[in-house]
């Protein structure tokens, strides 16, 4: 029997626009953008140019830091442009993709009858290495630092987040021939995540990994709080990550010896017409997804991901590619209310007991009326001021640290501190709802993110 935790701390956001469980069909993008911002802390090495031939898994271009870590083109086509920015720093590569798809065709065999170390080589070589990340500094896994155990957690519980049991449906060999190779790059166990009480049953029944069920609110379902619970990082340790349906990719490729980067992406949101699921590419332009399918009239906001951790992208931007859901909200600018924060009303979520909407989820009157989602936008609500010290962070974040003390120490850049409070097992998206609920307004994903980023550069 699976071990069981609960946790009291967390807030699930109701937000009107999830997707039910239909694929949608949508015209491909036309042009693929590889972003490499899109990949934290990655200095790229270009290796194509206009004019070039590509083919799905042909690399486009490599880390400087580890030359051998390839990141791979998930489509055929024709390098139209690789565009740059100030100091020639490389902004885009972008393809012209081609109606079909044509794959590199890559010599393996299964997991299995491999060595970790052929294992790790032929991920480096595919492309598909930058999918495993790592704690501490949430960033890609250091292929030169074995980690002491990897996380994968089978659901996500942010606002609208994809139903991973539908989006995976038939495709749980894939899964397992994933976690196959997994295993050969760690001495340690594998975790796998389940939500308590989920009725599937296909992730139960995956070989190969230690399965442990969770019950709470958001945000139970990120690996940082899966990893504070069940084995912490210390100084020292290294812990890799990977998402659950980019296991698929590694086990598509161990399958059938190509680089398959398809997947379903949910497209969510009070703004979206029609809520349900499309089969995209990383890098891939929303524009074929979202076009007559949200409203009209109001200026909308376009995210990649969720609504508390996603990025912020135009209208034809491109999927960034560790994103499941795309968001569109609206962007709230020709909204205006007088003192609208003192308006007793019942159309807005509260946290507290602000707005008498709080009646609304009293469990009573959820049972006799139904659950109540509320339609959002993106205004801040309010300006930016010094730290409160409420304990506001502590009643979200169900991880064992100090999380007000943590924040004071990253702004401080007290690597000693940050430390000694736990921050090599966090990311910025675990602060995320802290920043949601922060009456502060303070930008904490950005300083966690600025925080790691320094202590990485001090420590390593």
């Amino acid at each position: 029997m699976a071990n069981l935790i609960k946790t009291k701390r967390g807030l699930d956001i109701e937000i009107s626009g999830k997707a039910k469980d239909a694929v949608g069909s949508a015209m491909p993008s036309e042009v693929i953008a590889m972003v490499p911002d899109h990949y934290h802390g990655v200095i790229p090495k270009v290796m194509v140019k206009p004019g070039d031939k590509v083919k799905a898994g042909t690399p486009v271009f490599h880390d400087k830091t580890f030359e051998n870590m390839n990141f791979a083109s998930p489509v055929s086509g024709e390098i139209i442009a690789v565009n740059r920015g100030d100091r020639r720093k490389v902004l885009s590569i972008t393809i012209a993709r081609e109606d079909k798809i044509e794959y590199e065709k890559f010599d393996v065999k299964p997991a299995d009858q491999l060595s970790g170390e052929e294992v790790k080589t032929l991920l480096l070589q595919a492309g598909l290495w930058p999918y495993i990340k790592q704690r501490p500094y949430d960033v890609i896994a250091n292929p030169n630092h074995a980690p002491k155990a990897i996380f994968i957690s089978s659901f996500d519980s942010a606002p609208l987040a994809p139903n991973n049991e539908f989006v995976m449906r038939g495709q749980f060999d894939d899964f397992q021939a994933g976690i196959n190779a997994l295993s050969k790059l760690t001495e340690g166990k594998i975790h796998l995540g389940i939500r308590a009480g989920s009725k599937s049953t296909d992730f139960r029944m995956v070989h190969g990994v230690e399965i442990t069920e969770y019950q709470g609110a958001h945000p139970i379902g990120n690996v940082g709080v899966q990893i504070n619970h069940i084995d912490p990082v210390n100084k020292g340790e290294v812990v890799w990550i990977i998402g659950a349906q980019d296991v698929l990719f590694l086990g598509r490729f161990f399958n059938k010896g190509i680089v398959d980067l398809s997947r379903l992406v949910a497209l969510t949101g009070p703004e979206v017409v029609e809520t349900q699921y499309y089969r995209t590419l990383p890098g891939a332009s929303i524009e074929p997804i979202v076009r007559g399918n949200v409203q009209t009239g109001i200026p909308l906001r376009y995210i990649s991901g969720n609504v508390l951790s996603g990025l912020q992208i135009a209208a034809d931007g491109a999927i960034d590619p560790y994103a499941t859901q795309i968001t569109v909200l609206d962007e709230g600018s020709e909204t205006h209310e007088l003192v609208g924060w003192a308006m007793p009303r019942f159309d807005r979520f509260s946290n507290t007991n602000l707005y008498f909407s709080k009646i609304l989820k009293n469990p009573l009157v959820e049972k006799a009326f139904g659950k109540v989602n509320f339609k959002w936008d993106s205004r801040l609500m309010g300006g930016r001021r010094g730290i409160i010290m409420s304990n506001e962070y502590d009643k979200v974040l169900p991880m064992d640290i100090l999380p007000e003390f943590l924040i004071k120490a990253m702004m401080a850049q007290n690597i000693d501190k940050m430390e000694n409070l736990g921050a090599y097992e966090v990311a910025p998206e675990d602060f995320a709802l802290c920043e949601f609920v922060d009456t502060s307004k303070l930008p904490l994903q950005a300083i966690v993110r600025e925080a790691l980023d320094y202590m990485k550069s001090e420590v390593e």
